[in-house]
């Protein structure tokens, strides 16, 4: 059978399958029920690439576990390593691809649930707006409520990333999953597929850090996590970069705390002061207020940390 006659025959559309650590979960519920397609395989898609000017490449196809574990990568960008360790179980780290973790689907009980027809599924509604939000997003930004799923698409906004697919170069990470305002879980085209990850050279003396928080022990999605990356310079901060994730339809950079920062001493009462403005922009559920306490008291902890 002609394989590409088959693709176009069938009603349902094809998905692309890495090692499939989300897919495989969708298709067993018959959430995913379409033909797919493996990635070749290529060496441009796996392992991680260096330029002269120190600055990463970092294919789709490699593992969580790589990343976290190769120790130039963390030394060069330590907050988005950190995050790669910290990420799900060492069996699904070693499995699941940087590329995958991107383009993940929503994690919502609703949305994997067959049997219910919420927004992402052609519903008329969120069923989670009126039903059990207790782990939605606190900064409700559009039509779906559920956290975005990939810790390390935050991560890698707060490093100003650029995502690589087979049909764009130089996406923002904002570029590739939206604003949160459309329900979507990425604006990827239809047969687009993320290739790679750039990474801007690290700046000489710049530090790091990654830290989330759970509701058990392991395993478990974050209720909130934050990455930083700062520059400082004379007891001040010359570079300010702060990504959050489990509070928003998208990972979310906190620009009122980076303004409020940016330049300003890195001390005890700098750092109190701008983590309050964490919470800017919120939107809580009524189920997910607390999120923007733990949101507030994560950051000030990391802030304080780097600034050590």
């Amino acid at each position: 059978m002609n394989p590409t006659a088959s693709l176009a025959a069938s009603p349902l559309p094809a998905e692309f399958r890495a090692a499939g650590t989300d897919l495989s979960e969708r298709r067993r519920s018959g959430l995913s029920r379409g033909p797919l397609l493996d990635i070749e395989t290529s060496s441009e898609m796996i392992g991680i690439s260096w330029g002269a000017d120190g600055a990463a490449r970092i294919g789709a196809l490699t593992t969580i576990a790589a990343i976290a574990d190769d120790t130039r990568l963390g030394q060069a960008y330590p907050g988005l390593a950190a995050a790669a360790g910290g990420l799900a179980t060492p069996q699904i780290r070693h499995l699941a691809t940087l590329g995958g973790n991107l383009a993940q689907h929503s994690r919502c009980w609703y949305y994997r649930n067959p049997q219910i027809a919420c927004l992402k599924k052609g519903g008329s509604d969120c069923p989670a707006r009126s039903g059990n939000h207790l782990y939605g997003v606190a900064f409700d930004l559009g039509p779906c409520v559920a956290p975005h799923p990939s810790t390390m698409a935050m991560a890698l906004s707060a490093y100003d990333a650029r995502v690589v697919t087979n049909q764009r170069d130089g996406l923002s990470i904002a570029e590739t999953l939206g604003d949160g305002t459309s329900g979507a879980d990425n604006l990827l085209f239809a047969g687009e597929m993320i290739t790679a990850i750039e990474l801007p050279a690290p700046l000489p003396g710049e530090r790091g850090l990654y830290q989330r928080v759970i509701s058990r022990s392991h395993a478990e999605w974050p209720l909130a996590e934050v990455c930083v990356r700062a520059l400082i310079t004379d007891g001040a901060f010359e570079l300010i970069r702060i990504s959050a994730g489990g509070i928003a339809p998208v990972p979310l950079r906190l620009a009122a705390v980076e303004a409020a920062l940016q330049g300003a001493p890195a001390n005890a009462a700098s750092i109190a002061e701008a983590a309050k403005r964490a919470s800017d922009g919120a939107r809580p559920l009524p189920m997910t207020g607390y999120k923007l306490d733990l949101l507030e008291g994560l950051l000030h902890d990391l802030l304080q940390q780097v600034a050590a």
